[in-house]
């Protein structure tokens, strides 16, 4: 019999930000192919652990503030020693900011870049370090955005870190490929979660939006399923380096 390449039996797997949204859907899809998950929020991941648990699956929750970097490698520690050994990061955490570029608030870009671009270079370091350092391959899967493309408008800082999480997920794939360490991102389109309620309620601004995405619908949270699957899984050995886009068509067009 084949071996399922996409099996992610045996393996865990960190995803941060895992309390709503895109990271909910994220570690219920990799609970679904076989990975027990570390659930990591600012706030509860009740609602994930049931939903996973509902699968048959095993979750375990680190409450955490990835803003702090003084943190960060004890989160990694702490799922380390709950888990015996760590195969899957999911780098997913993010916040943004908005406001025009003449009147941007410097603790606002702190907050945003250290969040969505300087948690995920120590997190990841932090992960790799384990892994090579135990002679294990692994999986980082950082999650970029279309703003890692495009430039956006009045979100300075939240564009600054994407496009950084592209860079740093080239020069850690540079780094750490050779050794058995794989990092590649994922890029989000326009999904329907609580970030994006605003938009989709401003009649104008869906249209807009819509009428771009040749799929002509918003994504579900559970699109970025099979993404996060196959990057997390043996099928992606060879793949390195690459920001992955999800978006429904929108950079084609």
């Amino acid at each position: 019999m084949i071996k399922n390449p996409f099996d992610l039996a045996s393996k865990w797997a960190v995803v941060t930000g895992a309390n709503t949204g895109l990271g909910q859907a994220m570690a219920v899809s990799l609970a679904n192919a076989g990975a027990k998950i570390v659930l990591v929020g600012r706030s509860s991941c009740a609602e994930t652990a049931d939903e996973i648990a509902r699968l048959g699956g095993e979750s375990y929750e680190i409450k955490a503030d990835l803003g702090d970097k003084g943190i960060l490698s004890g989160v990694i520690d702490e799922a380390h020693e709950h888990a015996g050994h760590l195969d899957i990061l999911v780098n997913n955490a993010g916040i943004i900011r908005r406001n025009d570029a003449s009147d941007f608030d410097e603790s606002d870009w702190d907050d945003v870049m250290d969040v969505n671009l300087k948690s995920v270079f120590f997190l990841s370091q932090a992960f790799a370090n384990k892994a090579i350092e135990n002679n294990q391959s692994a999986k980082i899967i950082n999650i970029a955005s279309l703003l890692s493309f495009q430039g956006g408008i009045r979100v300075a800082s939240y564009t600054a870190s994407k496009s950084g999480v592209m860079g740093l997920t080239r020069i850690l794939a540079n780094e750490w490929s050779g050794k058995s360490v794989n990092v590649n991102a994922i890029a989000p389109g326009y999904f329907a979660t609580n970030n994006t309620t605003a938009l989709r309620e401003d009649e104008q601004r869906n249209r807009e939006i819509l009428g771009r995405i040749p799929a002509g619908r918003w994504g579900d949270p559970s699109d970025l399923g099979g993404a996060v699957v196959f990057l997390s899984s043996s099928a992606s050995d060879y793949v390195n380096g690459i920001t992955l886009p999800v978006d429904g068509g929108w950079l084609a067009r």
